[in-house]
């Protein structure tokens, strides 16, 4: 049984950062002979001398921006910031001012091209850059560039840097700051950039007001920039307000910022603000995620994981500070390092074999600036990483990049996503596909309820769809707790939908009754007057069995609904069903039955995603909603048993049968108690009062016998 919570671990060494922006020298080139390169190291620098070498001796283009994401002008701006950042790393650590001046005549020439650029031509919804179709894409470049700028300072002739300062940085950092000052002082990742960007320029050119903008805001109160983006968009757990996916995009200038801030204001201790929260967000991205990937919560890219260069660049930082060897293991799984003394170290440490574990296991993370908003929650049946996963999202809305899916749940099992979420409708960078923006089909399907393992009350997303709403309410956390093998965390929410009030348990069991780990699932929904209610699972694999008896969606297929996501689902067929049923299904060398047991569930429909869809923007993704038509209340109990092996190669199919035979609720005076049937003629029995009192017995009464437990949940005994 993993611990429930990890133990956010101390350390990132107080970095001090205070006083007066001044530009401080770069040191000096510290080149090492390459029989002293730790190898992670060197394989890092091989691979970046083999992107920039080639281009020492050649002509750069610096095109007129023309082209959005995917588009050539957009790709060779990448390229380029690319370049000068990775040209100024190579000059530190080998000290060949060939890469000095190739970041020299590279940023000239952005100097005769920058200052007489106007708004992109390929702006669309989002707030336009000038060498970007948005401005955030110009930030990005900012950050990198300046990195490599400072870099290389001590090699450029003054008037070259003059020309360059004012030419480029100055008037780009003033349009990222007051010719974008709604972006600029938002509390959103986009900001996080762009004060990044600017504050990083302030302390490299020696612009004392550009680093105080970036750490006060616009007008100097700290209504907004980097002090109040600490305080607002991280909850005292680390978890970041858009999810995992943002989290660790947004991480990269937070912990940039920082370092620049250490390099050239000591003592403001950045990284000890609000008790070390930045620390804590690079531990809890890593815990958000399995198998390498991070969750896809919200509008997430789902083949993005802990190898992004944000990350990488996070782990070096944090690991420098803590010397924490349980980030060594993270950062032999990233392959690479970065290329700075942080990353040495890393390289270092690895190489004298000092990595450990790290330890991935059930936590809470709330959300929230003050830990009130709710929480993501992920119980894990233990430490390895084909061990199974249970995550549970009860969150805060998370702004525009935020999902209507208050308690939806994904899991996890040998390694791969088995209850799925769909992430964004978006093809990153992709110039086909909307020039690489999120498409239309993000809005009318992935952020939609229905899109989410979660309940659905007359076919309307949470709130309306609305993200304000959606932003004024959030789930309370009831439980999270471990005792007996049985892991639960449940929480409610009553605003989203009126009149509704709506809760949710689940537990991740693991007992020897069974023989291996299972999901619980509790819903209960109560509504003033009639409601239809649907509960849908989205799976990957190919159902096997389920004795359902399916009508329709043979030879004829239609949406299943008008609006709120429903109008992309076909209606692939209705099982009618009493009491409860059996959906059975294969993926990937494993078997998944998903029992239930329900008096209000009257039909079981299979749906597979992709009508109304004439861009083929969305994948064909399969679910099985159950249905209750007519209902003023909504209550299921569901488990989940992964079993078996089946290898085609070897041609064998082991433990197909599963050990759960039925699943029976019954319930007494507002409390719950579960019956997991087993094929071996034993009994797993659990309860749920629903009530935090820890100390309050709970009884249920049964055909069979009275059963008995005390606290909010617990394995019931038979009463005596």
């Amino acid at each position: 049984m993993s611990k429930l919570r990890v133990h956010l671990f101390a350390g990132l060494a107080a970095l001090a950062l205070a006083g007066a922006a001044q530009a401080a020298a770069p040191a000096k080139p510290t080149p090492v002979a390459s029989a002293q390169v730790p190898p992670l190291f060197a394989a890092t620098l091989a691979k970046s001398k083999a992107f920039v070498d080639p281009q020492l001796r050649k002509t750069i283009d610096v095109p007129v921006p023309a082209d959005a994401g995917g588009g050539y002008t957009h790709e060779r701006h990448k390229d380029n910031y690319r370049l000068i950042y990775e040209a100024g790393m190579l000059y530190r650590q080998t000290g060949d001012k060939a890469y000095a001046d190739l970041v020299r005549r590279v940023l000239l020439d952005y100097a005769k091209l920058y200052p007489s650029l106007p708004l992109h031509p390929k702006r669309a919804n989002q707030v336009a850059g000038r060498l970007f179709w948005q401005v955030l894409n110009d930030s990005v470049w900012l950050v990198n560039s300046i990195q490599g700028y400072e870099a290389v300072m001590d090699a450029i002739p003054a008037a070259d840097r003059a020309t360059i300062e004012a030419g480029v940085f100055r008037p780009m950092a003033a349009f990222l700051s007051t010719g974008s000052a709604k972006t600029f002082d938002s509390i959103h990742n986009h900001g996080t950039w762009a004060l990044a960007a600017v504050g990083m320029t302030g302390y490299a050119i020696g612009d004392e007001g550009l680093v105080k903008q970036a750490l006060y805001g616009l007008d100097g109160s700290g209504k907004s920039g980097f002090y109040k983006q600490l305080q607002e968009l991280f909850s005292p757990d680390g978890y970041y307000a858009e999810g995992p996916y943002y989290q660790r995009y947004a991480l990269s200038p937070f912990l940039l910022l920082a370092q620049s801030i250490q390099r050239h204001d000591p003592s403001r201790k950045i990284l000890d603000y609000r008790d070390g929260v930045l620390r804590k967000a690079v531990y809890a991205t890593l815990q958000e995620s399995y198998g390498g990937l991070l969750f896809p919560i919200n509008d997430a890219i789902k083949d993005k994981g802990i190898d992004t260069p944000e990350l990488v660049h996070g782990v070096a930082v944090t690991y420098a500070a803590t010397k924490d060897p349980a980030l060594l293991s993270i950062a032999i799984q990233q392959g690479s390092v970065v290329l700075s003394p942080e990353g040495r170290e890393v390289a270092a440490a690895i190489a004298r074999g000092e990595a450990k574990p790290f330890p991935f296991a059930s936590i809470k993370l709330r959300d929230g600036a003050k830990g009130d908003k709710g929480a993501l929650v992920v119980l894990r049946s233990g430490p390895k990483p084909k061990d199974q996963a249970l995550v549970f999202k009860a969150t805060s809305q998370g702004m525009g990049h935020g999902h209507f899916d208050k308690l939806s749940w994904m899991f996890y099992d040998a390694g791969q996503e088995v209850v799925t979420d769909y992430g964004s409708a978006r093809f990153l960078n992709v110039e086909a596909k909307a020039g690489g923006r999120y498409l239309p089909e993000n809005d009318s399907w992935a952020q939609q309820t229905v899109a989410h393992n979660t309940l659905v009350v007359d076919e309307k997303s949470q709130f309306g769809g609305d993200t304000d709403t959606g932003e004024a309410h959030w789930p309370t956390l009831l439980a999270f707790e471990a005792k007996d093998g049985v892991q639960m965390t449940a929480a409610s929410i009553d605003e989203a939908w009126p009149g509704v009030r709506y809760r949710r348990a689940m537990a991740l069991i693991d007992r020897k009754e069974v023989g291996r780990p299972i999901v619980l699932d509790l819903v209960r929904a109560e509504g003033a007057g009639k409601h239809r209610f649907d509960l849908p699972l989205h799976y990957d694999g190919q159902i096997v069995d389920s004795g359902l008896k399916v009508q329709g969606g043979i030879s004829e297929l239609k949406p299943l609904g008008k609006a709120d996501g429903y109008q992309h689902l076909w209606d692939r067929g209705r099982a009618p069903v009493k009491d409860g049923a059996r959906v059975s299904w294969f993926d990937r060398g494993r078997f998944y039955d998903y029992v239930f047991a329900s008096g209000d569930v009257d039909q079981v429909v299979l749906t597979e995603l992709g009508a109304n869809d004439p861009n083929y923007n969305l994948r064909n993704e399969r679910a099985f909603i159950l249905r209750g038509d007519d209902r003023d209340s909504f209550t299921v109990a569901g488990v989940l048993e992964p079993h078996g092996a089946y290898s085609a190669a070897e041609e064998y199919a082991r433990d197909t049968i599963a050990s759960v035979k039925a699943v029976e609720r019954v319930s007494e005076n507002g409390a719950d108690l579960v019956l997991i049937r087993l094929n071996s003629g034993k009994t797993l029995a659990i309860g749920v009062s629903w009530d935090a009192d820890p100390t309050k017995q709970h009884r249920v009464t049964t055909s069979a016998g009275a059963y008995a437990w005390s606290g909010f949940s617990g394995l019931a005994e038979p009463a005596q």
